[in-house]
């Protein structure tokens, strides 16, 4: 029992949160916790469980999306690398492709299994809901989506919005400028006649 209470802890910690509120780890995080000192022995895993993933019939980028990072070097030198954003799926089969002697790995292998599971279950009661109560359980979460958007918006600085405003106006205005022009052409050249 304690166990799983550090296994969650541990895999909670790296967790992260998307814009649209679906969950993801980072690969580069997820190496550290599974006590992988290489990133190139861990890539083997990882390609191991994409291979299981293709084999699934599942798209591969919804669950491992290349991602660049950029870390800091010595004398402020800076250097992209690559990383991964893994869905809770691609953790899972990421654990269970990891090496088995290791501890956490059948933490990792317990928790993602759990987590799987209790979606599958949120699913199979998502199934069960009536058309209605699915509208309305998607409209809930669609809101939920925009309500963050509009957070995420807020902190932007004002003046990409300002930018935006003139890049429209100005795309309208383009638009809009050569039939104003072909229409003041053919009053001038009606009223000549």
């Amino acid at each position: 029992m304690n166990e799983l209470k550090v296994n969650k802890n541990i895999f909670e910690s790296i967790k992260h949160i998307d814009e649209f509120g679906m969950e993801f780890w980072y690969a580069r995080e997820l190496q550290k916790v599974l006590d992988y000192k290489r990133w190139d022995k861990f890539t083997n895993v990882i390609n191991d469980a994409v291979i299981v993933c293709e084999q699934s019939n599942c798209i591969i980028d919804d669950h491992f999306s290349q991602v660049g990072k950029m870390i800091n070097l010595a004398k402020n030198a800076r250097r992209e690398i690559d990383d991964y954003k893994l869905s809770r799926y691609a953790c899972y089969l990421i654990a269970q492709n990891a090496d088995p002697r290791k501890e956490v790995v059948a933490l990792a292998q317990t928790y993602f299994a759990i987590q799987t599971r209790k979606m599958e279950l949120t699913e199979i009661e998502y199934e069960k809901l009536s058309e209605d109560e699915k509208r309305l359980f998607n409209r809930a979460l669609t809101k939920k989506v925009i309500i963050h958007l509009i957070k995420q918006l807020r902190k932007l600085e004002l003046r990409i919005f300002q930018n935006f405003i003139m890049l429209v106006t100005k795309d309208y205005t383009m638009e809009k400028l050569p039939m104003i022009l072909l229409k003041e052409k053919a009053y001038v050249i009606e009223k000549k006649y």
